[in-house]
């Protein structure tokens, strides 16, 4: 049974209102140093971590993405959640939606991207035939039904370099690509926490219709007034998450669905495998 159960909080998301009181904490690996927040329930560890800093002071081009996993492996993390706001490429999924994302397509351009980057570093190449844990994405679906909310089970999230947003010519060829989410931070933190062998699934917020889409221009502050509607959800789904997950994780790992430890049996993290 898991011991250690993470969430990410993306934008608008920088702190979680739980029960459980977490309390900061810092972290040294090899990328850097990640400071994230520390809790416990019914003998097991929780932690948060906001992608961009509890101010939104890091752009989605700059996170330091190979330290927040390093430190979540070392903390003995087994299982993360993560939130990433999105532009929607369909109309079927309207603003207000949320998605557990089961695809991506990576247009990122300049982010180190694996923990295996040659010198003193193994050559390893993951599959990524189901990038996220199938497990974790039943467990939020069932949570998120339980609660009533509005959700979509699928969905192939397109990752853009950012900051800036896409161009409407950028998410036409997207959506004929498959793409029915746009935004800038699932990759590498997906890719990243399959070599790490870590469980990771995200469930993403929709904000807005992408450019080209939308009838208006696209803003940040946009996407933070739509994120601050969505956050007592969220809360609410990540409360069900940590006081009823650990047992239905438990029950989807007895049926062997679940292959991502597996793939972290080359990572190591400070020159140890952990």
């Amino acid at each position: 049974m898991a011991t250690a159960m993470a969430f990410i909080g993306g934008t608008g998301l920088y702190h979680l209102n739980l029960e459980v009181e977490l309390a900061p904490v810092k972290v040294n690996t090899e990328y850097g140093e990640v400071q994230l927040f520390q809790g416990n329930y019914k003998n097991a560890d929780i932690y948060f971590m906001a992608r961009h800093g509890g101010a939104h002071s890091v752009p989605p081009h700059l996170v330091n993405y190979r330290a927040n996993i390093s430190a979540l492996k070392l903390l003995g993390v087994q299982q993360v959640f993560a939130t990433a706001a999105v532009g929607s490429l369909q109309k079927v999924i309207p603003p207000g939606s949320l998605v557990v994302i089961d695809q991506f397509i990576d247009f990122t351009k300049n982010r180190s991207s694996t923990f295996f980057s040659g010198k003193n570093k193994p050559v390893v190449h993951t599959d990524f035939t189901e990038p996220y844990c199938p497990v974790l994405r039943k467990t939020l679906l069932q949570h998120s039904k339980k609660l009533g909310l509005p959700i979509f089970d699928a969905g192939t999230y397109v990752c853009t370099e950012g900051p800036r947003f896409e161009s409407s010519a950028e998410i036409s060829m997207f959506s004929r690509l498959g793409g029915d989410l746009v935004g800038m931070t699932n990759v590498p933190e997906v890719v990243l926490a399959r070599e790490a062998g870590l469980c990771y699934a995200t469930i993403a917020p929709v904000t807005n219709y992408a450019a080209g889409i939308s009838s208006s221009i696209l803003t940040h502050e946009e996407v933070i007034e739509v994120m601050d509607t969505k956050k007592e959800e969220l809360n609410q789904l990540f409360s069900s998450l940590i006081e009823n997950g650990f047992k239905s994780i438990e029950n989807g790992f007895k049926s062997n669905e679940c292959r991502c430890q597996d793939f972290g049996k080359y990572f190591k993290v400070n020159g140890q495998v952990i």
